[in-house]
């Protein structure tokens, strides 16, 4: 008999949605990649942790490397970083059912590549904003709320969108299913690249998005991907603070400013006050996202014949502060507007 749910990718993102659907009765199965967090996991007297603000709750659930995975599930959430995306669906193809579906809970166009490996039919999408952070084995902290987004790939609404829908609310009352996942992920490349800027410095994001001297950057920034989704024929949709029409083409000053100091307001009171990218590269010392989520929009923007300097400018600094070239400094971003 196939299982519910499995949690592949038990980080931040999959060990906070699956720890919620697991302490409301949900039949979950984590898996993850660190051999300590697993044990943590499926140990009764330890289990899951979740922390901070928002929620403070233990759970314990059956967990599992996944070289250890067998059966099959009717769904699996896959939350791993975009960059191992592929792997992880050639791994979880032979445990996804029949009519079972893979739902990305991934920053970038993720989707995609589920879709190519698994089939359009078996991929949905999701777009999330909140923060959260892995802490250490058993320990995520879940340090605010942010915008939860669900739909299907071609835009219908399907009694397993409703289903879906009906369960995150478990973990968001605000969670929305929508027509139009894909313009919530596209606005999300917009807000995205202003996060992978934020981390080549120290600034928490707050205080890096009230630099005004760096306006100019945040417009070129994410002018360059709601000029890429608009030829793609996709009108990206804004969350927090985001307003995309803020930063398309022929937009004023001061409305880019606007959304900025929305920006700003949300992040302000909230204890994440890192990007997760930031934390890739200064404290988990690893490789970021930044191929998978952020060079696609000057990778599909040279398909539109549409240049993409500022984006390509942040992908190349990325890659030397992953390298150990450069140091994570604020001047960064001034050097990155110069360019």
């Amino acid at each position: 008999m196939d299982k519910d749910i499995l949690i592949w990718g038990s980080g931040a993102i999959g060990g906070t949605v699956g720890a919620y659907l697991k302490r409301a009765g949900h039949d979950v199965t984590f898996v993850d990649i660190v051999p300590e967090h697993v044990a943590a996991i499926r140990d009764p007297g330890r289990g899951l942790s979740i922390s901070g603000p928002i929620d403070a709750f233990k759970v314990s659930a059956p967990a599992m490397l996944p070289i250890e995975v067998a059966g099959r599930w009717r769904r699996v959430f896959l939350a791993v970083k975009a960059h191992h995306t592929e792997e992880a669906c050639l791994a979880l193809a032979p445990h996804l059912a029949e009519d079972g579906y893979v739902l990305s809970l991934q920053n970038g166009l993720c989707e995609k590549i589920i879709a190519r490996l698994v089939g359009a039919q078996r991929t949905m999408g999701a777009f999330v904003n909140f923060g959260a952070d892995w802490l250490s084995p058993g320990e995520i902290i879940y340090a605010n709320r942010g915008a939860v987004v669900l739909g299907e790939l071609d835009g219908r609404t399907m009694p397993r969108l409703e289903t879906l829908h009906r369960e995150m609310l478990i973990f968001d009352k605000d969670a929305i299913a929508t027509e139009r996942i894909w313009s919530y992920l596209w606005g999300k490349l917009g807000y995205g690249s202003l996060l992978f800027a934020q981390a080549v410095g120290q600034l928490g994001i707050a205080d890096c998005l009230a630099r005004p001297e760096l306006l100019p950057l945040w417009r070129r920034l994410a002018g360059e991907a709601v000029a890429v989704a608009l030829a793609e024929g996709v009108e990206p949709l804004g969350f927090n603070g985001y307003d995309p029409d803020a930063f398309r083409p022929g937009a004023d000053e001061a409305a880019a400013s606007a959304s900025v100091a929305a920006m700003v307001a949300f992040n302000r009171p909230n204890a994440k006050t890192h990007s997760g990218v930031w934390r890739d590269l200064a404290v988990r010392k690893r490789r970021t996202e930044v191929d998978v989520q952020i060079a696609p929009i000057a990778e599909i923007g040279k398909a539109h014949g549409i240049a993409c300097p500022a984006v390509q400018g942040l992908v190349a600094m990325i890659h030397e502060i992953e390298e150990g070239s450069r140091p994570m400094t604020d001047d960064n971003l001034l050097e990155l507007m110069r360019g």
